[in-house]
């Protein structure tokens, strides 16, 4: 694991592993370290389309969809990412400098914040592949 953060629980999936290019498509919870529940996939609830939507125990859940090593998530949230296999589960904790740092999110986490991240791999998918490539010819 990446240098500020920590794997507290680890559920291994059986599909396959999400590498670094692969579009992979996760659920996330986070967690302030005291406990406290960040509201974050109610705030993102009325933004998503609805197909990405789901509920969880009376509660939604956003199916987030990135390209990994895109820098599309917060860092912790990468490195956490990157070696699980489909229907795997991670929590960790996660140290600011990979979270949200000294800007913190107004309203939702507060600055400088150790996080505790709860990730689950639904998709990991090869990127896709590009126009076949027309070189010299032999």
């Amino acid at each position: 694991m990446e240098r500020g953060l920590k794997l507290l629980q680890e559920v291994d999936g059986t599909g396959r592993s999400a590498v670094k290019g692969d579009r992979v498509t996760y659920n996330l919870r986070i967690f302030l370290n005291r406990g406290e529940e960040v509201p974050l996939n109610e705030a993102q609830a009325e933004e998503v389309p609805a197909a990405r939507l789901r509920e969880e125990g009376g509660r939604p859940v956003v199916d987030r969809i990135i390209t990994l090593g895109k820098r599309q998530a917060i860092a912790a949230v990468e490195y956490s990412l990157a070696g699980m296999r489909e229907g795997g589960y991670r929590k960790v904790r996660a140290s600011p400098h990979l979270a949200y740092g000294k800007q913190g999110v107004p309203g939702l986490i507060p600055e400088n914040a150790v996080l505790i991240l709860e990730i689950w791999l639904r998709v990991s998918a090869p990127p896709p592949a590009g126009p076949p490539r027309s070189g010299p010819a032999a």
